[in-house]
């Protein structure tokens, strides 16, 4: 899964490809490296981050996705809002990716079912104001686990067809260097709720703490690296902003994990 963000300030790569002409010259070239998904955005949900109002996102991410249909891959929206979810629909979106797990807006749900749409519910503390404030846990990965269940639950309730449904146990929303790491190592205890799992680790500021790399664009080595320990986990769908590298090294640890040399 290709990350477009068409935004001015998501954390990584703000303001990069937020000019409309930019993001789909972008979006084509990961598509050319191997994406099979681009997921589009139109309000950064970094850490702090402010929210952006219905009129602008929409306006964000809508051309974009129009003009991405027959690029070769399946167009996601990563967004709460609902109106924003419906009028990407309408543009081509096949995906709905929702930070909140339908809970911002639960209507989110009927929507996706409505259209048949695959969609990707993922685990955050709190908002993106909050979230980095002081996360707790007893158990992460248990809490995690718990709430994805639930939140499976209730789309599947509001007629989500369960294989349309992944789980994204959200690293880094919410989460400390310890969380994120005991994420990734049980990671296979989500999958064993039995959905598509989902991982979203690139570029991210605990693998900035880890290898102390301040400049996320230094942080592709230790991505691929958490890429290829989810996938051996049981992750199936990597949310990357570098796609060639990562596509490149799950390749070979399908390859081998598989013993077939493929």
């Amino acid at each position: 899964m290709g990350i477009v963000n068409v935004t001015p300030d998501s954390f990584s790569d703000g303001g990069e490809w937020f000019e409309r002409e930019a993001a789909i010259a972008h979006a084509r070239e990961l598509v050319a490296d191997g994406a099979t998904i681009l997921d589009v955005g139109g309000e950064s949900t970094r850490p702090f981050a402010d929210p952006v109002s219905l009129d602008e996102e929409r306006a964000r991410v809508v051309p974009v996705i129009a003009a991405l249909v027959g690029v070769g891959a399946q167009l996601s929206v990563d967004t709460m809002k609902v109106d924003v979810a419906r009028a990407a629909i309408q543009a081509g979106a096949t995906y709905v990716n929702d930070v909140t797990a339908f809970r911002h807006e639960p209507a989110m749900a009927a929507l996706v079912a409505e259209h048949g749409c695959d969609c990707c519910l993922m685990h955050m503390l709190g908002d993106p104001k909050t979230m980095q404030v002081d996360p707790r846990y007893d158990d992460v990965v248990s809490e995690v686990k718990a709430f994805l269940e639930e939140r499976a639950a209730f789309a599947v309730a509001e007629g989500v067809a369960e294989e349309r449904i992944a789980v994204d146990p959200g690293i880094g929303f919410g989460k400390t260097v310890a969380h994120n790491l005991e994420l990734l190592r049980r990671l296979d205890e989500i999958g064993a709720l039995g959905f598509t799992v989902l991982v979203g680790t690139s570029r991210k500021g605990f693998l900035g703490t880890l290898v102390g790399r301040e400049d996320p664009h230094d942080r592709v080595a230790a991505t691929v690296a958490t890429n290829v320990l989810a996938f051996e986990r049981g992750a199936t769908v990597f949310r990357v902003h570098d796609v060639a590298p990562t596509a490149d090294a799950l390749t070979v640890a399908a390859a081998t994990l598989r013993g077939d040399g493929a």
